[in-house]
């Protein structure tokens, strides 16, 4: 018998799930998936830089602290590139994540994240603009794709979850590139929602990012 979650997953998502036995299982046992869906990615980035190599509670702190001082609790691009060093190292940001939030604002006042130019561009031409900020790495914006914009065909092989995850439920042995190519050819059966099942994979490990 199904699942609660089955109910909230789209029965054309669950039909191509269902084709590999194992996700499948994966799928029953899951609970349903949450929406974190955003059309801020401007936000997204600086909360993705802020949490680069912090505990989860240490990254809600520090960017709770950097929200504060601005207006309404929002980072205006102007503003970040307008406040004083000082400051935002009394947040709690290093020298280095200063530069890279200068950075995602500076590329946001191009004009270069608008929603609409965003909203247009395919899977790996979005993953090829975002990360010509410095300090904007591949997986940062596949995490981007999966959550915030809701992309559902996203395979992030570089991701230690799905990694763990994938080597536990198909009882994989490989390592390195040989563990990714492997990754991706289990990871056919799941298009065109490999970010789904990732959600699951995620989910199986009790251990769910973004």
């Amino acid at each position: 018998m199904a699942s609660e979650n089955t109910h909230h997953i789209a029965s054309d998502v669950l039909t191509v799930l269902r084709k590999d036995p194992v996700m499948a299982q994966i799928v029953e046992q899951g609970l349903s998936i949450e929406s974190a869906k955003s059309e801020d990615i401007y936000f997204r980035l600086l909360s993705a830089i802020v949490s680069q190599q912090l505990s989860t509670k240490a990254a809600a702190t520090i960017f709770g602290r950097f929200k504060e001082l601005f207006p309404d609790n929002y980072p205006h691009a102007h503003l970040v590139l307008e406040t004083p060093d000082e400051t935002l190292r009394g947040a709690g940001l290093s020298f280095q994540k200063i530069g890279y939030v200068r950075n995602v604002a500076a590329f946001a006042q191009g004009g270069n994240l608008e929603h609409a130019l965003i909203d247009a561009m395919e899977d790996e031409a979005l993953i090829q603009h975002l990360t010509q900020i410095k300090g904007i790495g591949r997986w940062t914006v596949e995490m981007l794709l999966m959550f915030a914009l809701e992309r559902p065909d996203v395979m992030p092989v570089d991701d230690l979850g799905i990694q763990n995850a994938m080597k536990r439920h198909y009882g994989l042995e490989e390592s390195g590139k040989i563990l990714k190519a492997r990754m991706l050819e289990i990871a056919e059966n799941w298009r065109p929602y490999r970010s789904v099942a990732c959600k699951y994979l995620w989910q199986s490990l009790d251990n769910a990012p973004g």
